[in-house]
């Protein structure tokens, strides 16, 4: 790969070596500016996981917007759009929501040019994951339909039973979920009913995942949780029984093995669209960045 010189450039190959490496980042464009404004129509920039933002897109009075929106359109894993005005043009705008009154997230700016950006974010990388412990019914329902709902599919399950599982996942033998490196957008979903529940539950509780579900009766689910918490004591991943949805999935009277699939899916969807509402709430450009 011959390396570019202008700062286009050197973004442009920032995104082909990102893409190489499977890596999640954020592509911001400025599409439109009015009045004075540091960065013209096709200016690109990058968001990368860690929140750093690669390339020019403006001063510091949009580069705190664009990093804050990227990120969030990162974890969403959705194309938006947003515009950073003048904080005497905005102040009213938001004072009735974080949009604009066509409906793009608006953010303020501190900078006395009075210029307006806006910018269009596109998230590339890898759908988020969704780990099924186990080869029950339920998690080979799971398997079969948690693709449809955009996730990347992984299943785990000792040795013996991984032959049972669909193909086309990744697979896992025994519960090592620590080398997957699951990080809040991912999913882990314990349906082993009966067959190794603990030992997959203490996996699940120990990965980074942003949703932890478990397949069974309320009463099971807390038995169980009631014990690790007692052997696990003051640690993390004590801590973290506290956000396990136990039975997992949303109460839709599901009885098969699909329609329970259905009901945890369900619930999946729910949580990221809660997400999502809640990362669209526009800010003003902190301090240090204007």
């Amino acid at each position: 790969m011959t390396t570019r010189t202008t700062t286009a450039g050197r973004i442009l190959d920032l995104i082909e070596r990102l893409r190489g490496e499977g890596a999640d980042f954020c592509v911001v464009t400025v599409v439109r500016t009015a009045n004075a404004t540091s960065a013209k129509a096709g200016a690109k920039a990058v968001v990368t996981a860690d929140g750093t933002l690669h390339g020019f897109v403006g001063g510091g009075c949009v580069s705190g917007a664009v990093r804050k929106a990227g990120l969030a359109a990162l974890a969403r894993g959705e194309a938006a759009m947003i515009r950073v005005r003048p904080k005497e043009e905005a102040a009213g705008r938001l004072a009735s929501g974080p949009l604009d009154t066509d409906g793009v997230a608006l953010h303020a700016s501190m900078c006395p040019s009075g210029g307006t950006v806006e910018l269009f974010l596109e998230p590339l990388g890898q759908a988020p994951r969704l780990v099924v412990c186990g080869a029950s019914p339920v998690a080979r329902a799971l398997l079969d339909q948690g693709g449809t709902v955009g996730y990347r599919l992984v299943a785990a399950a000792p040795a013996g039973e991984l032959e049972a599982l669909p193909e086309g996942v990744r697979r896992v033998e025994g519960y090592a979920l620590a080398d997957l490196g699951l990080g809040p957008r991912d999913a882990v979903v314990v349906a082993t009913q009966g067959r190794r529940d603990r030992e997959a539950l203490k996996a699940a509780l120990a990965s980074g995942a942003g949703y932890l579900g478990m397949v069974g009766s309320r009463r099971k689910v807390e038995t169980l949780s009631a014990r690790l918490r007692e052997e696990l004591g003051a640690t993390p991943e004590a801590g973290r029984l506290g956000e396990l949805h136990g039975p997992a999935g949303l109460d839709i009277g599901a009885i098969e093995p699909e329609e329970i699939a259905l009901s945890i899916l369900a619930e999946l969807v729910a949580q990221r669209r809660r997400a999502d509402r809640r990362a669209g709430v526009a800010a003003t450009v902190p301090e240090e960045d204007r």
